[in-house]
């Protein structure tokens, strides 16, 4: 009896209350059907009023749908010590940046993660670049955000463009321009891109060949990430570091970061699959405390976690949390031990592996007599190369990591182990130059990448 009751009211729904065209019926009808039979019922309402449970993925999908980061810059709030952001009024900014993997669409990640008001974007581009901030005009294509021409980042948050068809080959530069007509605080940047950003006069010119150029800077502006459509077995390596990683003081819109050689080694070779090579390094970054960017602990999720189809994550990191300490830029209480550190480092690991990502290592390079002659010099001490070697010795020795590269190895004096060889020396006794960071990623062992 109950069974023949919910079948009359079925009928009731799906005829229209003994009408003969289906789905006549009125809503409230669903509704005491929904109530009798639950989720069952839910079903039914859908596909009688037009409804569809997978109408927003049925909207969206389109190739092979399989979107990964093939080029990031880690977004950070404007630091006390060092220069503030500029903000832009009725201006364009064109932002070039050199992907790792390619593939049939793309689309770009923006960010106002820091800011303290919305940010209106009034128009986005993005083509293949041409030297000195040109594009290739045959390649523009607008970008849309949910079909619109304009976005407003809002603060806290960032968006994602809708795809543009566009192919792309791996380790090609494309140029991204955003155009604020109203007032643009800078609150969320990258400080140090080693890649030259244009910064327009008064106007719009997104899809300007060349536009007309008032400024420059060498930092990235809410700009975080581009996506690619990629292989359907295409996954991502993540860098995730300090400035080393970041690649200051390699010569700037040369891609000479370590991670860029080690993308364009990868490239050159299809053993180890479609692999993007994405830089997560933020110059001064430390593991235990923020001051330049948020410290790795807290943006860990946000720079590695979150991303989708990682399988491995060097991370090269804790330099600036032993050097640091007893410079102006770290208050005198702040306590650092190797402890500590290593402590770090094993909520890095133990994180990364409940999402099932493969986790490499990568020992500390030396800095004996970094910053030489500067206020902050005492950035070294024998104690503190103590600190380095003792954190060196963890990596190497206590089996936590999948994998360990050893770029101390790499790039130290092989006469002084706490100097950088002086061919590989940028200047300052820290920073390698493009040399060494060549060096760098040529001395990856690409195996420890494999996916397996």
């Amino acid at each position: 009896m109950a069974r023949e009751k919910m079948k009359r009211s079925l009928d009731d729904i799906t005829t229209g209350h003994g009408g003969s065209e289906p789905c006549r019926g009125n809503r409230r009808a669903g509704i005491r059907y929904l109530r009798a039979v639950g989720l069952s019922g839910l079903v039914v309402m859908f596909a009688c009023f037009g409804w569809s449970l997978n109408a927003p993925a049925a909207e969206t999908q389109s190739g092979n749908d399989h979107w990964i980061n093939t080029w990031t810059a880690g977004p950070m709030p404007p630091w006390a010590g060092g220069p503030l952001p500029i903000g832009f009024f009725d201006q364009t900014v064109r932002q070039v940046v050199r992907i790792s993997l390619g593939g049939d669409r793309v689309r770009v990640r923006l960010s106002n993660e820091f800011g303290l008001r919305p940010v209106e974007v009034s128009a986005a581009h993005l083509a293949l670049a041409g030297a000195g901030g040109m594009i290739q005009t045959d390649t523009d294509r607008a970008l849309t955000f949910h079909g619109k021409p304009t976005v407003t980042l809002l603060p806290g948050a960032p968006v994602l463009s809708d795809p543009v068809d566009l192919k792309v080959a791996s380790l090609t530069h494309l140029a991204i321009s955003l155009y604020f007509a109203q007032r643009a605080e800078v609150r969320t940047y990258h400080l140090e891109a080693a890649q030259t950003a244009y910064i327009s006069s008064l106007g719009n010119f997104v899809s300007a060949e060349k536009m007309p150029v008032a400024d420059t800077a060498t930092s990235r502006f809410f700009l975080t990430a581009v996506l690619v459509e990629a292989p359907a077995d295409a996954r991502v390596v993540v860098a995730f570091g300090d400035s080393i990683t970041d690649g200051a003081r390699s010569t700037p819109d040369t891609d000479n970061r370590w991670p860029d050689h080690l993308a364009e080694r990868l490239s050159q070779t299809s053993e180890h699959g479609a692999v993007a090579v994405v830089n997560e390094g933020i110059g001064g970054n430390r593991v235990l405390s923020d001051g330049m960017g948020i410290k790795a602990l807290a943006r860990f999720d946000r720079d590695v976690l979150s991303q989708p189809s990682i399988s491995h994550v060097v991370i090269m990191e804790g330099i600036n949390d032993i050097g640091w300490p007893g410079t102006f830029l770290t208050p005198p209480e702040e306590p650092v031990t190797v402890e500590k550190i290593i402590a770090g480092y094993q909520q890095l690991i133990d994180r990364a592996h409940l999402r099932g990502i493969k986790v490499i290592g990568a020992t500390l390079t030396p800095f004996e007599d970094s910053f030489a002659g500067v206020p902050l010099q005492t950035f070294y001490n024998p104690e503190k190369e103590k600190m380095r070697q003792a954190v060196n010795e963890w990596i190497r020795q206590s089996g936590a990591y999948d994998g360990v590269i050893d770029f101390d190895a790499v790039v130290r004096d092989p006469q002084h182990s706490s100097h950088i060889r002086a061919d590989y020396d940028a200047g300052d006794h820290l920073h390698p130059n493009d040399a060494g960071y060549k060096a760098m990623g040529d001395s990856v062992d690409l195996g420890l990448l494999d996916n397996h």
